[in-house]
């Protein structure tokens, strides 16, 4: 069982009424101590009901949003990052600023050894749209994987 000290920064889990954010909103994201920092391990979440707005139409896009990293430091509390992602519902922007916007975030939050963000959005216009944004930690081997993955990714889909 964590200590009370280790769970200091989140707030959101256990409340009773989750209050769900209409705007962009990055702040609702909180972290808690790696117990595992020496070891390098996947975290891995997959959001399949990520929704955001076309900026400019305005119409719903829709996509499922596969979030893999090495911790470092610190792990996302998983409520936050589900708050978070509903964040983006009425968040105008494209898929691919989407896919970083989300990728930057966690970065500034966690300064993870690793992180990636792919997006798999359904097509609008018959055009489906799958965005991919990675991070390695700079001056570690992390950021060569970061650049292997990150062809590896567009290989895949050929």
């Amino acid at each position: 069982m964590r200590s009370e000290a280790e769970l200091e920064g989140v707030t959101l889990l256990g409340n009773n009424k989750t209050q769900y954010k209409t705007t962009y909103s990055p702040e609702v994201l909180e972290k808690f101590p790696n117990k595992h920092p020496g070891n390098d391990y996947m975290v891995t979440f997959n959001c399949p009901e990520f929704t955001s707005l076309c900026p400019k139409t305005g119409q719903p896009d829709f996509a499922e949003i596969k979030i893999n990293y090495i911790p470092d430091q610190y792990l996302v509390e998983s409520k936050s990052l589900k708050l978070y992602m509903f964040s983006f519902r009425n968040h105008g922007d494209f898929h691919e600023d989407c896919v970083n916007i989300i990728m930057k975030d966690l970065v500034k939050l966690l300064n993870p050894k690793y992180i990636e963000v792919e997006g798999i959005f359904m097509p609008r216009g018959g055009i489906s749209l799958y965005p991919f944004a990675n991070y390695g930690k700079p001056g570690t081997e992390f950021e060569a994987i970061a650049k292997t993955r990150l062809f590896a990714a567009i290989d895949r889909r050929k």
